[in-house]
């Protein structure tokens, strides 16, 4: 497939990149900084602003896909929504936040005591762009979240998947980056999820 992929340096986004790339999928890798884009068969680095909501229009026009992997502090949901419309590309799946996820019924991770203040905002500004999505009558997208904690890990292939609660286990609530990366390739290839939000934790 060809896909757009907005935030392809982050954490996050350089697994997506890499697992894309693994797949053979042709990857525009959209980002402030094209240098920082490792050279890959079948990706192009392209510059790209995503507050220019013509610009990111134009850049994203002729794929099959849009993975938009940027921090929601740092960018206008409206104007991603909006790009995404205005390019035609009827895909669009999102890396989501882990605090809008269920661990009650009710109750939202974000809500509970122990949730870390200095990620508070952050975690607020994915719960309401998930509510935005919720909106769309247009767009077919996917919202993916995490588990409570993600990061840099083995590519592993084991984990499970849930839908708006928060996947626990002995030790914890977790997911390696790589592995959510497998996750939302698996969902570009055969989607199971439109217009929902899932979550994928160990």
């Amino acid at each position: 497939m060809k896909v757009a992929l907005i935030g392809a340096t982050g954490m996050i986004g350089s697994r997506l990149l890499a697992e894309l790339n693994r797949r053979g999928h042709q990857v525009t890798a959209i980002v402030r900084r094209p240098e920082k884009v490792p050279a890959l068969p079948n990706v192009a680095a392209k510059k790209g602003d995503v507050f220019d909501e013509k610009g990111l229009a134009e850049l994203l026009r002729g794929h099959d896909a849009v993975i938009s992997a940027v921090h929601f502090l740092d960018s206008d949901p409206k104007k991603l929504l909006a790009a995404v419309k205005a390019s035609g590309v009827p895909r669009y799946l999102v890396v989501g936040g882990a605090g809008s996820l269920e661990v009650a019924p009710g109750v939202k991770l974000i809500d509970t005591p122990q949730f870390p203040a200095q990620y508070k905002a952050e975690a607020q500004a994915g719960a309401d762009f998930l509510g935005l999505l919720r909106e769309e009558k247009a767009l077919d997208w996917t919202f993916l979240s995490p588990s409570a904690v993600i990061a840099p890990g083995e590519r592993t292939g084991k984990f499970r998947l849930g839908g708006d609660q928060l996947l626990t286990h002995d030790k914890g609530s977790n997911i390696s980056a790589e592995d959510y990366a497998i996750a939302m390739v698996d969902e570009l290839e055969k989607p199971a999820h439109s217009r929902r939000r899932f979550t994928v934790g160990y």
